[in-house]
């Protein structure tokens, strides 16, 4: 169940009857699965991307990446993974589908923050 127990009493005690609770909860998960499998299939159908990640030593707005894999899973809410690029990878702790050429993810360690990838440098 996507709810907490305290969110599923506030719920209940709304007048939220438990079906009602049940199909709202398996509704986020199925959404979550459907981004995460679209942020998927963003990064498998294609061999370069850019994005506006802040890199040291960049004099660049813009970066160019050669992705090796995306690795995501979920979770009820919360999608998590692992974003390859050819020398380099981070974890992955959230994204969304900003477009069909455009996707933005938050990344953990060691970059810890939300980035947009492109598979042009114009859709930035």
């Amino acid at each position: 169940m996507h709810f907490t127990q305290r969110e599923q009493q506030a719920l209940r005690d709304a007048g939220v009857e438990q079906a009602t609770i049940e199909a709202a909860s398996d509704g986020v998960i199925e959404a979550t699965d459907d981004a995460a499998a679209a942020l998927e299939a963003f990064f498998d159908g294609r061999k370069t991307v850019y994005s506006d990640m802040d890199i040291a030593h960049s004099s660049s707005d813009i970066q160019e990446h050669t992705v090796e894999y995306c690795v995501l899973f979920t979770h009820a809410d919360d999608i998590r993974g692992y974003l390859r690029f050819d020398t380099w990878g981070v974890p992955v702790e959230g994204g969304r589908v900003l477009s069909e050429e455009k996707v933005e993810l938050s990344l953990g360690p060691t970059v810890h923050g939300r980035v947009r990838f492109a598979d042009d440098e114009d859709a930035l």
